[in-house]
């Protein structure tokens, strides 16, 4: 693209949007429930330096990253208050690249092992938070090894600042006081580990359980920001704000009509995106196919707009996140913190 478009209709497509209007209700909403730092935005979601320093202007400057390159991308970007990685890494080359930035950023880095507490140590890193697993299969230590892990850290010459646990197989349970009477009963165990660590921090939460986990002092939401089919099916206040732009290539007079967006522009682990037109048919590598409700309304070069399933996938496949306001581009956004 040789100049900065003005309208959605000059973007080549596939095009990510986000729309104003719904991403700023929806950053509305998030902070009338946890203002300021009780809120740790987890720029995953969105993979924008630009969109993260929207947050920290709104009073949100502690954030969550998962990849080393998040982190740096952050620390390059000036947001540097208080940045967790809430991932466990053993590369201690990697680490080491963070931890040269300790004099001019608070850089947290999440450990739930041996070898990750050992791995933070050797690279420099001065704070960390212990993962600890509270149902979700994934990182985290058991309950009981969590504060031999802070002794560990501390032994190291570490700073032990608290304790982290994600409740994510609970984001997506459909009843709201099922929903809250389970995270009380994972962050039970975070509560646990937390007594015996240590530490002033207890991190967790996500968009899903943002408004019913109130153990934790900060919740590590970023979903909420852009939103996807997925969490919109639940009670919450937020709404979808992006959107993929695609054009149509392709039209059949079997009834279906086919567009340039497909697998490789769309995060589609969660299924296909959603149509407010019609119906998706199916999904390949560069194309979704659609049955319209009208097909004498869709001609070949008309331009569609997706709602993807899940977010985060989605906004990884793309290098711009287009603000848009009633056709109108009103920014460009970079999605500058892509890749590991």
């Amino acid at each position: 693209m040789t100049s900065s478009p003005d309208t959605v209709d000059q973007l080549h497509t596939p095009a990510l949007l986000v729309d104003r209007a719904a991403f700023d209700a929806n950053l509305a909403a998030m902070d009338a429930v946890l203002p300021g730092r009780k809120l740790r935005p987890h720029v995953k979601a969105f993979k924008s330096t630009a969109l993260a320093s929207r947050l920290a202007a709104d009073g949100h400057v502690a954030f969550c990253a998962a990849t080393t390159r998040e982190v740096e991308g952050l620390i390059l970007a000036g947001l540097t208050d208080d940045i967790l990685l809430a991932n466990e890494t053993v590369d201690t080359a990697r680490l080491a690249s963070l931890a040269q930035h300790s004099d001019n950023a608070q850089i947290t880095v999440a450990v739930d092992s041996a070898e990750t507490v050992a791995a933070a140590a050797t690279a420099g890193i001065r704070s960390v938070l212990i993962d600890v697993e509270v149902g979700l299969p994934r990182c985290g230590c058991a309950v009981d090894q969590a504060g031999p892990l802070a002794d560990a850290a501390r032994a190291a010459g570490m700073t032990v600042r608290g304790v982290m646990g994600y409740e994510g197989h609970l984001m997506m349970v459909e009843d709201r006081i099922e929903r809250t009477d389970r995270v009380h009963e994972s962050m039970a165990q975070l509560l646990e580990a937390a007594d015996a660590v240590g530490g002033t921090i207890i991190s967790g939460g996500g968009t899903g359980t943002f408004d019913t986990n109130t153990w934790c002092t900060e919740i590590q939401a970023g979903s909420y920001t852009l939103m996807d089919t997925q969490y919109d099916s639940l009670d919450l206040p937020f709404r979808p704000a992006a959107t993929i732009c695609a054009t149509v290539i392709s039209k059949s007079p079997k009834g279906w009509i086919v567009v340039d967006a497909g697998l490789k522009s769309l995060g589609m682990d969660h299924g296909d995106p959603s149509w407010d037109q019609g119906d998706v048919f199916f999904c390949s590598d560069e194309h979704t196919t659609l049955a319209p409700a009208d097909l004498a309304a869709w001609g070949v070069g008309d331009r569609v707009e997706l709602t993807p399933a899940h977010i985060d996938p989605t906004v990884a496949k793309h290098e711009v996140l287009w603000l848009v306001d009633d056709g109108k581009v009103l920014d460009r956004w970079p999605v500058d913190l892509r890749h590991w």
